[in-house]
């Protein structure tokens, strides 16, 4: 009789060989969370602890990441948490991971623009890719690290690189450009939040960010006066935090919603729920750019089904065209990154 998968890694493991990488049951979820000692990753560390449906919580930092696993460790919840810290203990965290939530990096500052990050956080997302590609190459991968636009294509690179790629399985993290979106409309229109769905699409930044308005559930209708000073607020929203703050960090709490929200979402597909979220994905939405986000169906392989835009206004689409100059130049210097390295 075949051992099930979790025996043949053990008994791997008794012999002395490296266990072979395999994906936990769904039973069981592994979701490791890279980073998790920093602004975003500690209250995200909190809200994946309260999950559900994660049954181990693996927390990796290059500093303190003892003291938020023994934090979490008391919650009364059914997550079993376990901290690693520095590179020599990535992969034990990363090893057999369901999903890999990657919010690591350096924060924006007041008058940084997330691309500005791309130096320090390029080479942190290349690193962490290059050990999850020998320690867990079928996770789902969720990255939040700025700038996804240009991380995403750095992660992508690096599992070609490895021969592990699988554009159903790397994810730019968008989930708080629709929670923006869905907080400020329900604002605006007197909606109740926790109903109202706006689909964002494009990039996570700047102009790339473009919510479509149009698609609003429970049907909404905007001026033309709403939606040009809507827009560019959703666009403008995480500045908005990092002014706000003044220097002492950039949006981490509802960010670290979105990813919870997000990370949830990969786990329920993994078990089989099928759902649909905004992502940032290697796609053929839209002519011309290799990743674009729109909503896009999960399940148990990651992306399930690319879903598009939808139908858009005229406005909308004069956004989607605008966007792909931009996405292709924060493509192009991901790529780059890597293959000059």
């Amino acid at each position: 009789m075949a051992l099930p998968a979790k025996n043949l890694v053990q008994v791997a493991a008794n012999s002395g060989l490296r266990a072979v990488a395999v994906r936990h049951s769904s039973q069981a979820p592994k979701v490791a969370l890279l980073g998790a000692a920093g602004g975003i990753g500690q209250p995200l560390g909190l809200l994946l602890k309260q999950d559900p449906l994660v049954a181990h919580l693996a927390l990796y930092d290059v500093v303190n990441t003892p003291g938020v696993a023994a934090d979490l460790s008391h919650i009364d919840s059914n997550a079993k948490v376990t901290a690693h810290t520095g590179p020599k203990e990535l992969y034990a965290a990363v090893e057999n991971a369901d999903v890999i939530v990657i919010p690591a990096g350096v924060p924006r500052k007041p008058g940084m623009t997330r691309d500005d990050l791309f130096n320090t956080n390029a080479g942190i997302v290349r690193d962490l890719a290059a050990v999850i590609a020998k320690a867990s190459p079928k996770a789902l991968i969720a990255i939040i690290t700025n700038p996804v636009n240009s991380t995403v294509p750095i992660a992508s690179e690096v599992l070609k690189k490895a021969g592990v790629y699988d554009p159903k399985r790397v994810f730019g993290v968008t989930t708080l450009d629709v929670v923006r979106s869905q907080a400020f409309v329900a604002e605006l229109k007197g909606h109740d939040a926790s109903k109202t769905v706006v689909p964002v699409v494009g990039g996570h930044a700047g102009i790339t960010i473009i919510p479509l308005l149009s698609q609003t559930k429970p049907s909404t209708k905007f001026s033309d006066d709403e939606i040009a000073k809507l827009t560019p607020r959703i666009q403008d929203a995480g500045t908005e935090v990092v002014n706000a703050k003044a220097g002492a960090g950039s949006a981490t709490l509802s960010m670290a919603l979105a990813g919870a929200r997000f990370a949830n979402a990969l786990v329920r597909g993994i078990k089989g729920e099928k759902n649909v979220q905004c992502a940032y994905v290697a796609s053929d939405a839209v002519k011309g750019v290799e990743y674009f986000s729109t909503p896009v169906e999960l399940g148990p392989n990651g992306v399930e089904k690319i879903l598009g835009v939808g139908k858009v206004s005229a406005y909308e689409q004069k956004l989607i065209d605008a966007s792909v100059a931009e996405l292709n130049k924060n493509i192009a210097k991901g790529v780059a990154f890597v293959k000059g390295n």
